[in-house]
């Protein structure tokens, strides 16, 4: 049976175990990578022409930038545990991270500009917003959304999907930059599920078919969705987490729902 080029199992359970760039994706703006630390283990680097946002899926650490001490971040043991933590760092920017109980770090980049500072984003900067109705219920949490001014164009995004919902639902893509109608932005989802044996599963379609792919998704694995309607089902008995990084020509998020699917919103 083939592998989807789309699914990204984890390499591994410890260290570095995801690790998306623009080169491997086949695209030009979003990079994810996924360290999954032990107590006392480091991780770090330079954000050189990109900048970051750090996203504490689970655990916490000691972080710095620039040899600036931002001190010991996080809360939640696992990301289905209330808001997230995270950390902004600007493009040129060196940080590290020391592991303080079992850590879980995600990193968003994409291309860096402007005049921006590192910061800690904590809980509650963006309130939870629950979408949909009935089967088709979400919880979000807005990391870096387009309307904060926080950066040049990364957006960041979590979303808790309880057991049985669709998400991503009715069919969305932003895969044209066609302003003020749909904006082009690559995305990955990076999917937890609880319990972690479950799975989920996730289509990415075009319009003309061109591209149609279902995929099962398990706990850990990454998504890339470079194109396309990108709708998420869980299944009975476990919830899903999924962490979204999406970038652009521009950072703005407008995105176009599938016309044939659009009653549901009514």
């Amino acid at each position: 049976m083939s592998q989807s080029n789309l699914r990204i199992r984890p390499k591994g359970t410890t260290g570095k175990v995801h690790d998306v760039t623009p080169a491997s994706a086949g695209w030009a703006h979003v990079g994810f990578a996924l360290h999954k630390l032990a107590p006392g283990d480091q991780a770090g680097g330079n954000a050189g022409a990109e900048e970051l946002c750090l996203v504490l899926v689970g655990g916490k650490g000691r972080f710095s930038v620039d040899g600036e001490d931002f001190g010991e971040l996080g809360e939640r043991a696992t990301p289905f545990e209330g808001a997230p933590w995270a950390l902004y760092v600007p493009k040129g920017s060196a940080w590290s991270v020391e592991a303080t109980t079992p850590l879980e770090l995600a990193v968003c980049s994409a291309p860096g500009g402007g005049n921006y500072s590192a910061k800690v984003i904590p809980p509650g900067v963006h309130p939870r917003i629950t979408r949909g109705k009935g089967a088709n219920v979400r919880h979000v949490y807005n990391i870096m959304p387009e309307d904060d001014g926080s950066a040049h164009s990364l957006l960041v995004v979590e979303v808790i999907t309880q057991q049985g919902n669709t998400s991503s639902y009715p069919p969305h893509k932003h895969d044209q930059d066609n302003l003020p109608q749909e904006s082009q932005l690559e995305e990955t989802y990076f999917h937890r599920l609880n319990p972690p044996q479950g799975f989920a599963m996730q289509r990415v379609y075009t319009d003309d078919r061109s591209l149609d792919e279902a995929l099962v998704i398990e706990d850990g694995d990454v998504t890339l969705v470079p194109r396309g309607y990108h709708p998420v089902a869980t299944t009975a008995g476990y919830d899903l987490y999924y962490l979204n990084v999406m970038a652009g020509p521009r950072r703005v998020w407008k995105f176009y729902n599938a016309p044939e699917h659009e009653w549901l919103l009514k």
